[in-house]
């Protein structure tokens, strides 16, 4: 693997130019149909805190309607938890159409699963959206059934992103430039390749961003990069800079949870101060 660009560190300063252009404050007469509709769609039964984590953080990061399509027993747990999200049960194929018909943001992947309920589901996912996000068991889906979208954006881990190139873990990490290059040329759109220094890649630039610290690997942490990338393009953020300022947002607010201690960190802890950044 080989490549040309050479990746822009997200500096403060970058940072903060991101957050201005596209974090302004919002019109007076704004409201909830602005910023969206978001569909998440996941959460097969016994999966459910990962597309509550998404979810959630799409709500709490400025996404307004957002809809969760998931299995019978987990929108019944959303409902409970999380009243504010739109939880809906999906059986079939057919429950799912006009959800996705609605939808403006689509999020596939979190506690999907690789059973027969997803199964059945992604040939109606693998291009819904005018754009999406695709995460967690949504990117293990792709790399069985390889197929380019022109406004999605992957967030793979190393693993993940080995098992879309067909390459090893090892081969990712040892160019990781490369690997988010060829990534991004086999499947278009904008790639996350996550990691210490997580790359941002369009095939024509390439961010990385320094901030970050071992304390979020802890499982849930992807979960909530993937609803903070749906919030900012529900909020009509371009895909790139979506993608660009949420890993920064997303590696900020570790960095502030971590204050209080790397160890025990819980993906959730970032919803306090990802409504301070969110906010600038």
């Amino acid at each position: 693997m080989t490549t040309t660009i050479s990746p822009r560190l997200i500096s403060d300063d970058l940072h903060a130019e991101l957050a201005q252009q596209w974090l302004k404050p919002r019109a007076l007469d704004a409201h909830k149909g602005q910023f969206g509709p978001t569909l998440l769609v996941g959460g097969d039964a016994g999966y459910s805190g990962a597309i509550l984590l998404a979810a959630e953080t799409a709500l709490r990061c400025g996404a307004g309607v957002t809809q969760v399509a998931c299995a019978a027993v987990t929108a019944a747990s959303l409902w409970l938890h999380r009243p504010e999200l739109m939880a809906k049960s999906v059986v079939q194929r057919c429950d799912l159409q006009p959800l996705l018909a609605r939808a403006r943001v689509v999020v596939v992947g979190p506690g999907l699963g690789m059973g027969a309920w997803a199964q059945q589901l992604w040939p109606l996912l693998v291009a819904a959206g005018e754009s999406q996000v695709l995460d967690a068991d949504g990117l293990s889906w792709l790399a069985q059934n390889p197929e380019k979208h022109p406004a999605r954006v992957l967030t793979p881990h190393p693993g993940e992103a080995a098992r879309l190139l067909g390459c090893t873990v090892q081969a990712v990490q040892q160019d990781r430039l490369s690997a988010v290059a060829a990534l991004q040329s086999r499947y278009g759109g904008v790639v996350i390749l996550k990691g210490a220094g997580s790359l941002i890649s369009d095939g024509q630039q390439c961010w990385q961003c320094p901030a970050g610290n071992p304390g979020m690997a802890t499982a849930g942490m992807g979960d909530i990069l993937a609803g903070l990338v749906a919030a900012l393009l529900a909020q009509h953020v371009p895909l790139f800079e979506a993608a660009a300022l949420a890993v920064s947002l997303h590696a900020r607010a570790g960095d502030i949870a971590a204050e209080s201690g790397q160890r025990g960190m819980l993906a959730s802890d970032l919803w306090l101060p990802l409504r301070r950044l969110i906010n600038p």
